[in-house]
């Protein structure tokens, strides 16, 4: 369970740039940066890979996430995945999985779906499969 202290600290300290109000409804790709505050509906993609996407507790998706920070309050039907961590606060309901390397779900949160903490690997760094060669066991006579 998460303390006061952690509730207000995340989504408050946060500028919001964007603000999606009740009576917003988008269907398609919402691509952004920095951060964006949602209270209306979405269908679609949200995408940021560098952005907060904070879900308000009037908020409804039916989305797939990909972003770097996500706060939610609302209700989501859809994975979210974030490069950094995910929050999920009562009142929520997460409806699909969730991957990022930090996860905090508050007490009150209805969550169905899988959990999966994986840290993403850094971005300059070029992943290679190691040489393989084709090596003998047989002794020579």
């Amino acid at each position: 369970m998460l303390g006061k202290e952690k509730r207000s600290a995340s989504s408050d300290s946060t500028t919001i740039s964007t603000l999606l109000g009740r009576d917003t409804v988008i269907e398609g790709t919402l691509a952004f940066k920095e951060t964006i505050r949602i209270d209306g509906r979405i269908s679609g993609k949200l995408i940021s890979s560098d952005g907060t996407v904070i879900v308000g507790e009037n908020a409804s998706l039916e989305a797939d996430i990909q972003v770097a920070v996500a706060v939610i309050r609302g209700k989501i039907n859809g994975r979210v995945e974030a490069s950094q961590r995910v929050e999920i606060y009562a009142p929520a309901q997460v409806n699909g999985d969730i991957c990022a390397p930090s996860i905090a779900i508050d007490s009150g949160v209805v969550f169905n779906g899988n959990c999966k903490m994986q840290a993403q690997p850094p971005k300059n760094v070029k992943t290679t499969k190691p040489d393989t060669k084709d090596v003998s066991a047989t002794p020579k006579q």
